[in-house]
């Protein structure tokens, strides 16, 4: 029986790992996909995570994969099916049929960006296209872009981006938008940003980077091509908390109820970084709540010694 089993090998489960064996934790690190780095695996370049300016996200993610295994974390391949609590024994069980037993358990399975699901989208991911503003909106600074949505999200992108670009179209399917008032008051003052109303993204073209998309007009059908630099995409995130529901409480949108300590309802059981429930979700905040995880996860597991 281990000390502790890592759920997720993106930044926060790999920097729980380095934290947990400095600690002497008897650890392991269960990942679904062979190659450690989660989201930052498919994303070009990285600008803004301290001391690495401009790094790669994939050379990021396995220079943190380096550093676990430098630490001694042990790692298994294999998706999660269910998680039994059974109080100071938290069983994993495995898709491949096999079971692991540790004393505590942290879930670092991250969450996916919802997709448009229309093409171009998968071929200029990292390319033009991102889910990212505040990680992203920086290489398009004097800019085109075009902003998808018309929740909290997107309209904070689109101001944000505003700052920055010398356009801002925003493309919402509706004719209203969800957002609070107070952010759709902040919008409509950026002279530089224009709603495009009752549209929808059915492409995004360009050859080796997004030279622009082409909508529909959902009223009339009527389709039409805005240039664009950029696409940023922002109709929400879906957290990968389907296999362990029954084990701890999440909200509404399916993310796990965790503090800035990291415990979950569920004694023993620990929640880091995009799969919990916060206000920031980036590389630094998922590392940071890998080490505050294993903090918390050692006071436990000193408790019950």
């Amino acid at each position: 029986m281990y000390d502790l089993i890592i759920i997720g090998s993106g930044p926060a489960g790999l920097s729980a790992a380095v934290y947990g064996r400095r600690a002497g934790l008897d650890l392991l690190v269960i990942e679904e996909n062979p190659m450690s780095g989660g989201q930052i695996l498919n994303t070009y370049e990285v600008d803004n995570y301290l001391g690495m300016p401009g790094m790669g996200g994939f050379d990021m993610g396995m220079k943190f994969r380096e550093h676990a295994d430098a630490a001694g974390a042990e790692f298994k391949t294999a998706s999660v099916a269910e998680i039994c609590d059974k109080g100071e024994v938290k069983t994993v069980r495995t898709s491949d049929g096999t079971s692991c037993e540790a004393r505590a358990v942290i879930l670092a399975t991250g969450a996916e960006h919802r997709k448009l699901g229309v093409p171009g989208e998968e071929e200029h991911s990292g390319r033009g296209v991102s889910y990212c503003a505040t990680c992203d909106g920086a290489f398009f600074r004097g800019k085109n872009v075009a902003v998808v949505g018309g929740g909290d999200v997107a309209v904070e992108d689109a101001i944000y981006l505003a700052r920055m670009c010398a356009k801002v179209c925003l493309i919402h399917r509706r004719d209203s938008l969800r957002a609070a008032k107070g952010l759709q008051d902040k919008l409509m003052a950026c002279d530089n940003v224009e709603i495009l109303w009752n549209r929808t993204v059915q492409e995004i073209r360009g050859e080796s980077a997004v030279e622009s998309v082409r909508l529909r007009n959902v009223s009339d059908q009527s389709e039409e091509e805005l240039s664009v630099d950029g696409v940023f995409i922002a109709v929400g995130m879906r957290p990968n908390t389907e296999a362990f529901r029954d084990a701890v409480s999440c909200d509404g949108q399916g993310y796990v109820i965790a503090g800035e300590d990291c415990a979950t309802q569920t004694a023993g059981i620990f929640a880091a970084g995009d799969v919990r429930t916060k206000q920031v979700r980036q590389i630094v905040t998922a590392v940071a709540d890998g080490a505050c995880a294993v903090a918390s996860a050692e006071r436990w597991l000193m408790q019950k010694r």
